[in-house]
Order: C-alpha cells, then structure tokens, then sequence
C-alpha cells in the first residue's frame, strides 16, 4: 500500500496531456471478443485497470498484448472463447460486466460474477438484464453470477431503458450488433464513450445509426472482423485538470482534451471566474485570485459527469462564497465530504446534497482515497491546503491516472508517493 505525500501552496501552471479514456477503452477491449482474431487498440492509458481488464481476456482464452509505453493493446481472440469471468477479477474492477453482452452474442451464454470496485454506491443490474431479456436471453443470479443464456442466439427487440446507464447501453449493443434483426434502443445513453463504441464496432461491419443521441438502432449481422481503432481522449481526465487548474489559481492547457465533450463544466469554471479558451491542441484554463463557487447537479451526458463531483466538492471548499453540489446518479459518492472535513472543508450533507460554504484555505492532514475520482480530487484539495497533506490507498489513483504524481510535478507540485505502511484510521 501508498499513499501520496502533498506539501501545500501550489498553483499548477504549464501544459498537460490526455490520452485515451478509460471509460472507453476498457469497453472496447471487451467488443473485442465479437470478432475471431487480432483486434489493436491505440491510444491506450497506462492504467492498472487496462491491465486488469487485459488478465481478464486472457482468462477467457485471448492472447493480449499490453504496451503501456506505448498505450498499445493487441488482442487475439480464438475462434472458441470462455464464458466465465471470475470474482477474483470482476470484483476488482466494475467496468468488467461490460464482457456479459460480447460473451451472450459470441458465446451463447455468459457467467459473469456480480462485480465489486468503486465504493460509490450500488449500481444494480437490472438494466443489463431487462435488455438482454429483451434480446432472447434468459438471466439470473445464481451463487454470486449473473448467468446469460442464449443457446439459440439473439433477436432484435425494442428496449426502452428507465435509465440512460451507460454500462447497460454498451452490453445492449455489444449483445445486439450479432443478434438476427433489428433493435431499436430508446433512452440510451449519449456520453462520447458510447459514440466511440458504436464507431469501432461499426468499423467492425456493424450496422449502427443513432449513436449519441437518445434512440440508437441495430441492424445485427452475421459477423465481424477485427480491426485497429483508436480510443477517444478522456474526458474525465481532462475536466479533472481543468479543476484542478482553477482550484489552485493556475494556469494549465490541456493537450489532447476535446472542449465540446466537457461543455457544461468549462461553462461553469468560465461563469465562475476562470479564464477558458480553446486552443489547436485542447483548451487552457487561467484562474487568479479565489474563483467563486456554482451549485452543480450531477446528470447524464450532457449534464455535468458524477466523476467530476468530487472535484467540485473540492474547488467549492475554498471557492468566494456557498454552493449546493447535488448528486444525482450515485447515493454514496459523498465518502469525499467527510475526507474534506478533516482538512477543514464546512461542508454539510443532507440527502443527496452537499452545502459548502468556501474558507480561504484548507489544512493538511491524513485523508484516505475511496474511489478512483475521490483519491485525485483529495490530491488537489491537498495542493490548496497548509502543511502537509497525506491521501491513503494511492492504489485508486492508479485505477484512472497514469503518473499522477509525476504530471503533478512537472506542473510545479509538491507531491511524492511513500508506502502507507501504518493502518489509517
């Protein structure tokens, strides 16, 4: 186990860049499986979830390739796969049910274990299920497994969600792209994740059309072939060092980022004081002197992303007056605000609200990360506070940020990994 090590005071200031998104490139890696043979993926982030995504591929027969240097992944999928995912590899990563759709259209049938990771609240399958019973799937939960049959294969259907899950969308889609006829799926989810999706599986023959907007419809084909498809940048990764610039008065570009896929963030830093301007690369935020807080409420895409909720926790802390930030999609992904306390945050919860009313600065103490965007987000409230500030269980970090520590520094940070050998308590 580490932890970071942050000494306060910090403005970030210079340039940084972002790659592929995790919420993307772990799906793809999944999509994979629909076509027998070598599939690559550029554009990669070197992150501990790609590999453990990749373990899990090959735990179902795949050869995978991962050059994280290189932020390259080769996969070779036979013509006979597994249709097991295991707990021991499911629970450490969320995103993995995203193999249930893929392993149902290739397979048949798909055992996939209920998954584990991010302690954000629960996300219940049922959506996931509906749709595939939709497609002609049976589903149920048997000894910790949600267990897909499909013996005769799939067919089209129409499937309304009463949500726009995002991890649902994929698995309907991924199921729907080789089932016999059409599948029309109502209140999809938007995000740029879904379009990247739907534009590399449609590269694999898919027919595709609706992609990124509410209505997505399937025309299933027989088969398809592997391909070369490069991930779409990280969104996230991007909004979080557009807050983290504006949070600490700083003054970074951030290279590779696609401004119209944060569009309601960057307004609200913009309303609120910090300087945004796009440039040929990505775009740069300015801040000086203490920025004023917003409310916020997290929505689906294109309402402002629940991954970037703790770091408007975070600025609003040590924002120029009070702010309401409202959680709408997950009930327990307010674990940040009690962290924030202890560095000095006056935060209080009431339900699925949060009201902040800003202090100049913060004040370092030890913090634990519970969740990948909480761990970075407590990185930053560290730079904006007063001595020294420790976040346990760096391990998250690395879940979604590839040298996080090290891309702090080059912007000018004080920040340093260190074994957290001590329990925290």
């Amino acid at each position: 186990m580490e932890r970071f090590r942050v000494v306060g005071g910090t403005s970030l200031r210079g340039e940084v860049s972002v790659v592929g998104a995790k919420n993307s490139a772990l799906k793809l890696m999944a999509g994979a499986l629909l076509a027998e043979g070598r599939t690559r993926l550029t554009n990669v982030p070197a992150i501990l979830d790609v590999t453990i995504m990749a373990e899990l591929l090959r735990r179902l027969g795949c050869t995978v390739d991962y050059d994280a240097d290189a932020g390259v992944v080769e996969i070779d999928v036979p013509d006979r796969i597994g249709h097991r995912a295991d707990y021991e590899l499911v629970r450490a990563l969320r995103a993995s049910i995203c193999v249930l759709g893929p392993l149902v259209a290739r397979c048949g049938r798909a055992d996939v274990a209920v998954p584990g990771g991010d302690e954000i609240g629960s996300r219940g399958l049922d959506l996931h299920a509906s749709g595939l019973e939709t497609l002609g799937a049976t589903v149920h939960v048997t000894h910790g497994y949600l267990i897909a049959e499909a013996p005769d294969g799939l067919h089209g259907g129409d499937i309304r969600l009463e949500f726009p899950s995002v991890g649902a969308t994929e698995n309907v889609l991924m199921a729907a792209v080789l089932a016999t006829g059409k599948t029309r799926v109502t209140n999809a989810a938007r995000e740029p994740e879904i379009v990247d999706i739907a534009a590399f599986l449609s590269k694999m023959g898919a027919r595709i059309e609706g992609a990124g907007t509410s209505v997505i419809e399937v025309e299933g084909v027989s088969a398809l072939t592997p391909v070369s498809h490069e991930v779409v940048p990280d969104r996230i990764a991007a909004g979080t060092w557009a807050f983290a610039a504006a949070t600490t008065g700083g003054d970074l570009e951030v290279v590779g980022a696609v401004p119209g896929h944060l569009g309601i963030a960057l307004d609200l830093l913009a309303d609120a004081g910090s300087d945004i301007t796009t440039t040929d690369r990505g775009f740069r935020v300015t801040a000086s002197g203490r920025r004023s807080a917003f409310d916020v409420a997290t929505l689906p895409y294109p309402g402002f992303p629940t991954d970037l909720q703790p770091f408007a926790l975070v600025y609003n802390a040590v924002a120029q007056g009070s702010a309401m930030v409202t959680e709408n999609l997950f009930e327990a992904r307010f674990r940040t605000v009690q962290e924030l306390a202890r560095l000095g945050a006056d935060a209080r919860v009431d339900g699925h609200h949060v009201m902040l009313h800003g202090v100049e600065r913060l004040s370092g103490a030890p913090v634990e990360a519970s969740d990948i965007r909480s761990g970075a987000a407590l990185v930053i409230a560290g730079l904006v506070a007063d001595g020294t500030t420790t976040v346990s269980r760096a391990h998250h970090v690395d879940r979604g940020y590839a040298g996080f520590a090290e891309a702090l520094r080059r912007l000018g940070a004080d920040v340093t990994r260190e074994p957290d050998e001590e329990p925290f308590i």
